[in-house]
């Protein structure tokens, strides 16, 4: 049985390289023997490198935009725990006064029922 092959992680100047190489004129075939990599994997470089996925500034603002999104996740998580928080441990009167109801003058009926029409 023939082990499976380890993910191995590039560089992007190393893909930025490799994509370059293939556009001035080198072979798929070629490049891929020489740096052990699939040609399949050496077309996805060159498609990234022409639409402009391997510059860093592009990557960079993927980054950055990837880091605001779990930022803003974070934080909203952060406010759900802090609610939870003070009511666990604060002021617990805004809850109970919201949600008991107090008996009204009329004995049948209590007040904030449907029935207070």
């Amino acid at each position: 049985m023939k082990a499976m092959a380890r993910q191995r992680s590039h560089s992007i100047a190393f893909k930025r390289q490799v994509a370059q190489e293939f556009i001035a004129g080198e072979t798929l075939y070629g490049l891929s023997k020489r740096h052990d990599i699939s040609r399949q994997l050496i077309r996805v470089w060159v498609q990234k490198y022409e639409a402009g996925g391997l510059d860093e500034d592009a990557q960079a603002a993927d980054l950055l935009q990837e880091y605001e999104a779990k930022i803003a996740a974070l934080e909203r998580m952060v406010g759900r725990q802090a609610l939870e928080i003070e009511f666990l441990n604060g002021d617990r009167s805004l809850y109970v006064l919201r949600h008991t109801r107090r008996p009204c003058a009329r004995s049948d009926y209590r007040c904030g029922d449907e029935n207070d029409l």
